[in-house]
């Protein structure tokens, strides 16, 4: 979904997008993200977020995830260095008058960059550290990730978790039968973030790489649904998945192609609905 669903750690790769960065960052946060949100409570449900908590969101985005655990009464910090339009979304989100109450607004922190950014020797040490936005449906969509780990580790108590999230296996996800005109359409540029099939050890690899110790997995049903067709294009085109078939192609041809790989999972009713499932690696840090 970034980078994307998945390119909140990195810069986008390819050729240049001719989208409105703004638009699309409101299509993300309206209509996309929600989609994730039987993730984000599962793994709160399971490694118990609240008042004690407090949580380094690597990649935050728009910010629903930073949202959820605040409403449990977490502190949480979030960074992200590449997606700007997403950040102000999560500043109107959680810091605003009015966003939430005062006590949460003071313990809440955006930045624009990464980890290092976020140290402050006079804050305690995070004891939650996530990375939401799933991996493991582009080429090369970890690169970069072990780095922002990496960094992120110094900052966490011993021992913290660390909540990685990935695509879950192709014939689960119904949405990887669309993400692959991403693929076709931009063959042309041979891009390194075209489709591919999600594969088992997506997370672990990443969690060894950034020095980080597996303890525990899950998955969770997170379905797409979108009110009508239109709805469903905006949203998955908000991921960025498709920028480098725009690059190579033009928007045109790719809602065009968008819209006829959706038809499929058009219901009676107007409504699209593809059922997916994604995966969440729980790791420690050293």
């Amino acid at each position: 979904m970034t980078p994307t669903l998945v390119q909140s750690h990195l810069p986008h790769a390819g050729a240049s997008p001719r989208v409105d960065l703004c638009a699309r960052a409101r299509d993300w946060a309206e209509i996309q993200e929600r989609m994730l949100v039987p993730l984000y409570e599962a793994v709160y449900e399971r490694l118990e977020v609240g008042g004690g908590t407090r949580l380094l969101g690597l990649g935050c985005g728009s910010g629903l995830a930073l949202l959820m655990a605040v409403s449990r009464g977490a502190a949480v910090t979030g960074v992200d260095p590449a997606q700007p339009e997403r950040l102000a979304l999560a500043r109107g989100r959680l810091l605003t008058d009015g966003a939430q109450d005062a006590r949460a607004r003071a313990t809440t922190r955006l930045v624009a960059g990464g980890p290092a950014d976020a140290a402050d020797p006079d804050l305690p040490a995070y004891n939650l550290v996530t990375a939401m936005q799933p991996i493991g449906c582009t080429a090369g969509d970890s690169e970069g990730l072990s780095d922002l780990l990496e960094a992120a580790a110094p900052l966490a108590r011993r021992g913290a978790p660390v909540v990685l999230a990935g695509w879950g296996p192709p014939e689960r996800c119904a949405t990887s039968s669309v993400l692959r005109v991403a693929t076709k359409l931009a063959e042309p540029l041979r891009s390194t973030s075209s489709w591919r099939p999600a594969l088992r050890d997506d997370l672990e690899k990443v969690a060894h790489r950034a020095g980080l110790k597996p303890d525990g997995s899950g998955r969770v049903a997170c379905p797409f649904g979108y009110a009508d067709m239109e709805s469903a294009v905006r949203g998955l085109l908000s991921t960025g998945l498709f920028d480098a078939a725009v690059g190579a192609t033009d928007q045109v041809q790719v809602d065009k192609e968008l819209t006829e790989a959706l038809h499929p999972h058009r219901r009676g009713d107007g409504t699209v609905w593809m059922p997916n499932v994604f995966r969440y690696l729980i790791a420690r840090t050293p």
